[in-house]
């Protein structure tokens, strides 16, 4: 007699996580990610402390070593984090910092004691970043001594070691690794640190940011630093492109977020011109890059488009009926770099990659509202270079948007491939340059690539039937065919035919291609072969240009499956085969002829033909199309006396594959 589980759920089904578990156990609720952008994240905690020193006006070095072993070291020379007695915490200072979520020194940020302006206010990044680690060590020097911290997986091993120390620096240095028991991957790039230790430098005037990185027992350097900040990386990143020389903004303000709210302190920066051959758009606050934005770029959208619209209604730039401009109209020819900073800061969320706070907004929009004002009336040829641009941009783009809307409304009309074609089966990414398309034969191998395949990016169509012979047949013919049909509308690209035949498929484009790449996806046998000559044939004839620019591909099936007690090895060829037995050796194994596609598992289908890592994909050239449609013309076409000349020459190569049953 079979027992009924019973699911409980009581008072006693309610449980905490404690100490280090609340971070290991839960690493994405802090960092936004189990994953390499979390434990990127990690890093930039240790290093947003040593930032905020250095703005202070504390040290003007920061060094971050990157260690073989993947080890991260960030040394300062600031203050030193105070890790002594805390008489009125009653406890010591580096259990707080160290081992204590929502502790920290930034909490009081109305006043200007400790930090005005800081990276860290949530007092998380130090003690998650301990807690996510395999080991930490952290050395400070301050007030005469040296202290030593260890820690073990978030446990702290042998409390706080302290010793006078005669030097006059002082300052922090912390090493530790990311434990992969946290997070999946731990390898992070060294080209994520040398992109944000130079963000970091540009928004903080002065500071250098050294990096350091191990390559066997060497370290390579490389140094960041920018005397002028933002202007300094506007003026690098336009040279000699700037339609108008960088202008640079500042002011100080005390804003608040609601009425009822209280005042702070907001330092408003930015470096602008505007440029026809380069864009570019960087937000920060408190010197975190604001991947999102948040209110910084909606003060630049408001105050940008108000502005320049302004002049061009003032000043007669529009025609009758004409459309006001947008913010895409004006992006495209605007270089900004704005950097704020403020005593009250609202995130979107811990990651610090967009900002909420109202008053912020309110005040940069009026800041760059005015700037931009007072510029165009001083600058008035300026002025009418930066206007005619926008105006540019704007007919250009409205005029591509009519071009697109007409293929649009043509192809939606007559090519509507979700809806409309059978047993066709989309991926969920819009982006042309990661989208494949499978043609493969038949509903049984539909369904093993269907399980097999990544759904994200791998879209699936099935052939029905014998393809039509596209060489031999005529127009007509051919685009009555509704398998050649519906291929063509799961392309999305048209056809390089123009006949009265095809008034239903529109005229080829290739921006309009739906995938990036066309994988044709056949057995290995002669039925699959001759569905593949098929397949290419129809590409060659009707839309040859996929096949010029490398966009058709052909999924090479194994011919044998080798397994031992250990280890499964696909052969290709007779000669792999061949190798793969000389490599088992006196090992016992089987060998048997590889199955089709629709007998495969969706597993073994997944190793062989879907997954980009371990499958084999042939390209297809432009020479083997031309050479596979003159020996199709040859034994399928009109031509007789070529074909029987061929088969006198060549037919004695093929008596081993007769089929005289």
């Amino acid at each position: 007699m079979m027992q009924t589980k019973k699911n409980t759920y009581d008072n006693e089904s309610i449980s905490s996580l404690k100490g280090a578990d609340r971070v290991r156990k839960r690493p994405g609720v802090i960092f936004g990610s189990d994953g390499i952008e979390g434990c990127e994240h990690s890093i930039f905690e240790i290093l947003s402390n040593s930032i905020d020193e250095a703005r202070e006006g504390y040290g003007k070095v920061i060094t971050v070593t990157l260690f073989q072993d993947k080890s991260i070291e960030v040394e300062d020379n600031g203050r030193g984090i105070p890790v002594d007695f805390n008489k009125n915490e009653q406890r010591y200072n580096w259990e707080l910092v160290f081992c204590e979520l929502y502790a920290g020194g930034k909490y009081n940020n109305s006043s200007i004691d400790n930090y005005e302006y800081s990276l860290g206010l949530n007092g998380l990044g130090l003690c998650s970043t301990q807690y996510s680690s395999e080991y930490m060590t952290a050395e400070i020097k301050r007030d005469g001594f040296l202290y030593r911290l260890e820690f073990k997986k978030g446990e702290n091993v042998g409390g706080l070691k302290k010793e006078f120390y005669k030097g006059k620096d002082t300052g922090t240095k912390i090493r530790w690794k990311p434990d992969v028991d946290v997070f999946t991957d731990i390898s992070v790039s060294p080209e994520y640190f040398q992109e944000i230790l130079k963000r970091q430098a540009i928004v903080n005037a002065g500071v250098e940011f050294v990096f350091k990185q191990e390559e066997n027992g060497n370290f390579a350097e490389t140094t960041f630093k920018y005397e002028q900040g933002i202007l300094d990386h506007v003026k690098e990143v336009v040279q000699d492109e700037a339609m108008i020389p960088v202008q640079f903004w500042q002011a100080d303000k005390m804003v608040r977020d609601r009425e009822d709210k209280p005042l702070y302190k907001t330092k408003i920066s930015a470096a602008v011109t505007f440029s026809n051959k380069i864009k570019l758009a960087e937000y920060y606050h408190n010197s975190s890059f604001l991947e999102h934005g948040g209110v910084p770029e909606k003060a630049v959208k408001n105050a940008f488009v108000y502005e320049i619209d302004s002049y061009l209604k003032q000043n007669g730039k529009y025609t009758k009926n004409e459309s006001k401009i947008t913010f895409t109209d004006v992006e495209d020819c605007l270089v900004i770099v704005t950097s704020s900073f403020s005593n009250i800061t609202s995130y979107e969320n811990q990651t610090k990659k967009s900002i909420t706070n109202k008053g912020i907004q309110e005040a940069m929009t009026s800041l760059f509202k005015h700037q931009l004002e007072v510029f165009f009336i001083e600058n008035p040829s300026d002025a009418e270079k930066i206007a005619t641009q926008v105006l540019i941009n704007k007919r250009s783009r409205e005029d591509a948007e009519k071009t697109r809307l007409n293929i649009r409304k043509k192809l939606t009309t007559n090519m509507d491939m979700a809806n409309r074609v059978a047993k066709f089966v989309d991926c969920r990414s819009k982006d042309v340059t990661e989208r494949e398309l499978f043609i493969v034969e038949g509903d049984s191998a539909l369904g093993a690539c269907k399980q097999a395949r990544d759904p994200n990016f791998q879209g699936i169509i099935p052939i029905r039937g014998k393809i039509l012979n596209c060489l031999k047949a005529d127009y007509n013919k051919i685009f009555k065919s509704e398998i050649i049909t519906d291929l063509l509308k799961v392309l999305g690209c048209g056809v390089e035919i123009k006949s009265k035949a095809n008034k239903d498929l529109a005229n080829f484009n290739l921006d309009l291609l739906k995938w990036n790449k066309i994988i044709l996806c056949t057995d290995a046998d002669v039925d699959g072969f001759q569905i593949r000559t098929l397949l290419l044939t129809m590409i060659y004839r009707l839309v040859p240009t996929l096949i010029n620019v490398g966009k058709v591909f052909i999924a090479e099936s194994p011919l044998y499956e080798i397994n031992t007690k250990t280890e499964t090895y696909f052969a290709y060829t007779e000669q792999e085969k061949e190798q793969f037995l000389l490599k088992v050796g006196n090992e016992k194994y089987s060998i048997q002829r590889s199955k089709g596609l629709g007998e495969n598992e969706p597993d073994m289908m997944n190793l062989t033909t879907m997954n980009p890592k371990t499958r084999r994909l042939i390209k297809v050239m432009p020479e083997d199309a031309q050479k596979t449609a003159e020996i199709f013309d040859i034994l399928l076409g009109d031509n007789v006396a070529g074909r029987k000349e061929y088969i006198v020459e060549n037919g004695h190569l093929y008596m081993d594959d007769i089929d005289v049953s």
